[in-house]
């Protein structure tokens, strides 16, 4: 099954929602964006401005649309101060709090919604394979994890199918978090990142979009999801094979105390992003019978640093 129709996608404007919006549009879909920036420059779809949290014009999009995917929130790739804190979890609260009441408003809603999460709701436990069945964590992102899912659970729209996406590291080839490994790695910087024992969690890019449009299509997903690949590495092993993917000799470690220095300074953002992970894997989807194009890592990486 294809997808069909006309497709919104909420928060739309960065790697993932465009890199899902060229997946749609060769499927064949019309594709509207809901960004707060509006449209810059040409593309081929059109992108509506939202302020992600009142009503607007925008909710006529969503009247008769096939599905509704939402994306929106403010990257956790920063320096947690307390405003940026309050905007992480706001800026996800809010936006699928108004995404519902538009979904109330209008005649003919669509048929699915299909909503990001994060697998960071299951926090950082070291050495503990996680999946749907697991406890959840504690800290700010199993907060935010929990505020987040709980917004989309708690709107009442009838026939709309819900489906929620608990994703971790999307890898892809023009945007994320690689590109900046990868250039790091190839200046000699890619080495292990404090104990390495951290767990990494991963999905390449066209996993991801293929997980979408079967989230779209497939009437039999419903609830909630942990979207990774099924096989996570610890942080030496991931950055292992990034170093032979873009072909560094070496790769000189950084202890943790020199990345809490160094991320805030040089990379503005948390060093609790590189010093802290976990091990997911997706059960609901190998019981679903989802296949993944890249499962393993090296296939991953050499695709994606080719």
């Amino acid at each position: 099954m294809k997808p069909t129709g006309r497709i919104v996608i909420a928060g739309g404007s960065g790697f993932l929602g465009q890199s899902l919006a060229h997946t749609l549009v060769h499927e064949g879909c019309e594709v509207v964006v809901l960004s707060r920036k509006g449209q810059e420059g040409a593309s081929p779809w059109p992108t509506v401005q939202w302020d992600a949290r009142t009503l607007g014009d925008w909710v006529r999009y969503l009247d008769g649309a096939s599905a509704l995917v939402n994306l929106a929130g403010r990257t956790v790739d920063c320096i947690k101060t307390p405003e940026n804190c309050d905007e992480i979890l706001r800026s996800r609260v809010e936006s699928t709090t108004v995404l519902g009441r538009a979904l109330q408003s209008v005649a003919n809603p669509p048929t699915v919604w299909v909503q990001m999460s994060t697998a960071h709701r299951y926090g950082d436990a070291l050495d503990i394979v996680i999946d749907e069945d697991s406890a959840f964590g504690y800290g700010l992102a199993p907060i935010v994890g929990k505020a987040w899912d709980e917004a989309c659970e708690n709107v009442t729209i009838d026939n709309v199918r819900k489906v929620i996406l608990r994703t971790s590291f999307v890898m892809g080839r023009n945007g994320g978090a690689l590109r900046t490994l990868a250039k790091l790695a190839r200046f000699g910087l890619g080495g292990t990142i404090g104990s390495g024992r951290q767990g990494m969690s991963w999905i390449h890019e066209v996993d991801m979009n293929r997980l979408f449009i079967r989230a779209i299509v497939d009437d039999t997903m419903h609830g909630a999801y942990i979207a990774t690949a099924p096989n996570p590495v610890s942080n030496k092993v991931f950055m292992r094979e990034l170093r032979r993917a873009v072909r560094a000799p070496i790769g000189l470690p950084a202890a943790a105390w020199m990345v809490r220095i160094a991320a805030p300074l040089l990379l503005n953002t948390d060093p609790e992003l590189a010093l802290y992970g976990r091990y997911c894997v997706p059960k609901r989807l190998r019981e679903e019978g989802f296949e993944f194009l890249f499962p393993d890592l090296p296939s991953a990486m050499k695709d994606l640093t080719a």
